[in-house]
């Protein structure tokens, strides 16, 4: 990630905070419109689920100058991820939908710049959480 994106996704993030409600809960109706086979995953209120989601990227932005923070902590979450059946083919249908959300939440702000500063975020995060389930789920040999 580049200075210049890292701004550009902090810039726009911080226009999405007061709408971070309406933007969680407005993800996960995109999700499971491009993927209802993803809604079982989700056990309890999705409202719930929607802040907390809005909460790992707001931790996320703030860390993305500090790869060293930020990695473990997208490990951890990936492991976890892995233990209730996320599967590597599902972060790209989320990618799609954390995208479309952004378009639609910032409207005209989300340009081309911003959406490919966002896009390489997502890339970090997701291949980041993808290759810590492998490791989770790979045999342990001594």
């Amino acid at each position: 990630m580049t200075p210049q994106q890292t701004q550009l996704i902090r810039a726009s993030h911080a226009r999405l905070v007061p709408h971070a409600d309406r933007a969680g809960q407005l993800f996960y109706r995109k999700l499971f419109a491009l993927a209802p086979d993803l809604r079982p995953l989700f056990i309890g209120d999705i409202r719930q689920q929607a802040t907390r989601l809005m909460q790992m990227i707001s931790a996320a932005v703030g860390l993305l100058d500090r790869p060293a923070q930020l990695v473990p902590v997208l490990q951890h979450l990936g492991a976890r991820h892995a233990g209730y059946g996320v599967q590597a083919r599902d972060y790209q249908v989320v990618g799609l939908a954390l995208l479309d959300t952004l378009a639609e939440q910032l409207g005209a702000e989300f340009d081309a710049d911003t959406r490919a500063a966002w896009s390489a975020m997502y890339a970090l995060v997701s291949s980041t959480m993808i290759a810590a389930a492998r490791a989770e789920s790979a045999p342990q040999t001594i």
